[in-house]
């Protein structure tokens, strides 16, 4: 007995075909709503439906960020922050994921310094940067040293959480099976938090600009921080808006090349 070929109607092809019609409008809405709503911005600063001394058209922002790309200014300041991003962000990243591990492999030392580090981490860390002004001085080093605090608690904590959150299961099979401390927290431990890790790299990523903007106010000659307060002090809403801009762009490129390094190294994980 031969199949009958299924044949659907013209209808019906269309109820099919509507899930990936609507999926390609949104990505198109996704790629051009930001370029509408500068359009839009650009438009009412044309019509003066908005203060140009306040919010300048993006056309003349691109022009004075064009003439800053030129001159290299623009990257000597990304240059500085960057490096202090990158110092400050290792300098916590290692310890944070070490005693988020440790902690998480042992309960009795998380018994002992888990309370510490829940009193420790509510206190803003923009809030102790005078402290560390005094301490380390108002270079580089105290730049380090607040990126480093900040970025420390994040990376602890998400590591411990995905450490706890392994099934039990998987350490009693490794124990039964004969396995080492080591070979644990190589082999199951480790691997279990790494989505945890990488989640906490992304939000330490952008707490880290955050920090530095925030530090780069008040104690740095350079930097896109120290050149947005400098652009605020005289007045030049242009300049201000391209050091925004360029802070913005950083933290999203640096959360773009974490999330290919977490496709790379957690192929099991939910993207």
């Amino acid at each position: 007995m031969s199949a009958t070929p299924l044949t659907l109607t013209d209808e019906q092809w269309r109820r099919l075909k509507a899930p990936a019609r609507r999926e390609r409008i949104f990505r198109l809405v996704s790629y051009f709503s930001p370029l509408l709503l500068l359009l839009l911005w650009e438009l009412c600063s044309q019509f003066n439906l908005i203060d140009r001394r306040f919010f300048p058209a993006p056309s003349a922002i691109a022009g004075t960020a064009w003439r800053m790309i030129v001159s290299f200014e623009l990257f000597d300041h990304i240059g500085a922050t960057l490096r202090r991003v990158g110092i400050g962000y290792v300098m916590g990243a290692v310890p944070g994921i070490i005693m988020g591990l440790i902690l998480g492999l042992s309960r009795p030392v998380r018994r002992m310094l888990g309370p510490i580090f829940a009193a420790l981490y509510p206190v803003p860390k923009i809030a102790i940067l005078p402290l560390i002004l005094l301490i380390f001085g108002v270079g580089d080093a105290s730049k380090f040293v607040v990126i480093a605090i900040g970025v420390f608690f994040l990376m602890f904590y998400n590591t411990m959480g995905g450490v706890m959150q392994t099934p039990q299961i998987y350490m009693d099979v490794a124990k039964n099976a004969g396995a080492t401390r080591l070979q644990i927290f190589r082999r199951i431990a480790f691997p279990a938090a790494l989505p945890s890790i990488f989640t906490g790299l992304k939000l330490a990523a952008g707490s880290s600009y955050i920090i530095i903007a925030a530090a780069e106010f008040l104690g740095a000659r350079s930097g896109v921080g120290f050149f947005i307060w400098a652009s605020w002090q005289t007045f030049a809403v242009s300049r201000m808006f391209v050091g925004i801009v360029a802070i913005s762009a950083m933290g999203y490129l640096t959360i773009l090349a974490l999330e290919a390094l977490e496709r790379r190294f957690v192929p099991w994980a939910k993207h």
